[in-house]
């Protein structure tokens, strides 16, 4: 089973100064669109062929998209490839709802 963190403990991560690695796996238009500071972006379609760009060095991995969907997919991929990552429950939209309404929504 793929781990989720909900947007609150993430901002309580990030807060803290600990090594996060966000990884945006929507597509580069919804990236532009917003997104969270520091990630980033490689598509869910790409990210098998690109795993390799995924270096945590000892940081937490936090895979997210739109509503946390293929984030899930995106985590699975990670973990089959050794890496350990969790996904963030609701995505972007929920990050956006309950710790940062500036985040624009689509």
């Amino acid at each position: 089973m793929i781990p989720q963190m909900q947007p609150a403990e993430l901002k309580a991560l990030l807060d803290s100064g600990a090594p996060v690695l966000l990884l945006d796996v929507r597509q580069p238009e919804e990236h532009e669109h917003c997104a969270l500071p520091g990630s980033v972006l490689i598509p869910l379609g790409e990210l098998i062929g690109r795993v390799d760009e995924v270096r945590p060095d000892g940081a937490a991995v936090v895979v997210y998209c739109h509503h946390g969907v293929r984030s899930l997919s995106g985590a699975a991929i990670l973990h089959r490839a050794g890496i350990g990552a969790a996904s963030l429950a609701g995505g972007i939209d929920r990050w956006s709802l309950t710790v940062d309404p500036n985040v624009p929504r689509y």
